[in-house]
């Protein structure tokens, strides 16, 4: 596994210019992956720009902001003053699939440079020139801190935030199971590089918009515990966000809540878009269920306890019948109809 650090390590620094992008819908992990990446390259001279498949959740600006980071958004289509052939190499952090990267696939495969892939979830797939893919590691910010390391990056407190910020999202704030003791010993060092850790959870948990907590309260009132109890399905529409003003990222983390429950095994959220695409659903799971493997069935991936899938060319309610129909197998449970009430 070395062997693939190595690797990356000797093809970035053959590199003058890099495009860092991530999968769409952002989160903590990606962006403080990216951010981590873009700072680190930095210091070894190496000029990188980010590009974003979807809009930049509120809530991790500062991230970009206080680094001095500048991004190109493509959620509305490939950006007509981005070339791609202007850069040396392409970097995409936390995934390794095509379909969480939206609109990326023919512009890539046009590329005849190196494309990197740094990963850690469990569904893969083969493309990439030098793909360094760690599924035992909690979060891929675990995976660039070793990077960075054998690459004699300086951890300095800009870098050692935005590991920070991508290893507590991805574990829960360590209390998921991907959480392991290299996690610990890794916190301890980015605390020691001068993280400020009381300010970066006010920044990420106690600094959320009122239309969040609108859009929460919505999603809760929506749940339905099916199976026994052992399923937690929650809905969000269309209108939800038109009538809260919120937006698709401030549905991040919603879906942990019903894991409160004791009876509760698995739980989904299913978003309907805001204008046009697929229906999402997102999926959790206590250990019972690999969801991960249930998500599969539907073309999308994850880890064994995270993941998630689209459905294409689908109501709210033919997704929501199909999926939850389909997990109500899995556990076992043959209902006549989990027709949304």
């Amino acid at each position: 596994m070395t062997d693939v650090y190595q690797k990356i390590i000797a093809t970035l620094e053959t590199c003058r210019k890099v495009l860092v992008t991530t999968h769409v819908r952002p989160d903590g992990d990606a962006l403080g992956s990216v951010t981590a990446m873009v700072l680190a390259m930095r210091q070894k001279g190496i000029d990188a720009q980010v590009l974003l498949l979807s809009h930049l959740p509120s809530k991790y600006t500062f991230l970009f902001d206080d680094s001095h980071i500048q991004h190109c958004d493509a959620e509305k289509g490939w950006p007509a003053d981005l070339n791609l052939a202007a850069f040396d190499a392409l970097l995409v952090c936390d995934t390794g699939t095509w379909n969480q990267l939206p609109g990326l696939k023919d512009h890539a495969e046009a590329f005849a440079k190196p494309i990197l892939v740094i990963d850690h979830h469990r569904t893969q797939e083969s493309w990439g020139d030098s793909r360094l893919v760690v599924k035992e590691a909690g979060a891929a910010g675990e995976i660039v801190a070793e990077l960075i390391e054998l690459w004699g990056v300086t951890l300095d407190p800009a870098i050692a935030t935005a590991l920070f910020i991508a290893i507590t999202t991805d574990t829960g704030w360590f209390q998921f199971s991907n959480t392991r003791p290299f996690t610990f010993r890794l916190a301890a060092t980015l605390l020691e590089a001068g993280v400020d850790m009381d300010g970066v959870y006010q920044r990420l948990y106690l600094s959320e918009r009122a239309q969040r907590v609108d859009l929460q309260t919505r999603a809760m009132q929506s749940m339905k515990l099916l199976a026994d109890g052992r399923l937690a399905v929650m809905r969000i529409d269309k209108k939800d966000f038109q009538e809260t003003g919120a937006n698709v990222p401030d549905t991040e983390n919603m879906i942990n809540i019903p894991m409160q429950i004791q009876t509760v095994q698995v739980v989904m959220l299913v978003t309907e878009p805001m204008d046009f695409g697929p229906v999402r659903v997102s999926l959790r799971s206590k250990g019972q269920v690999d969801v991960a493997e249930f998500a599969q069935k539907f073309g999308g991936g994850g880890h064994a306890r995270a993941a998630g899938l689209k459905v294409e060319h689908a109501t709210l309610q033919d997704a929501w019948e199909k999926v939850v129909g389909a997990m109500m197998v899995e556990l076992d449970v043959c209902p006549e109809s989990p027709r949304q009430a």
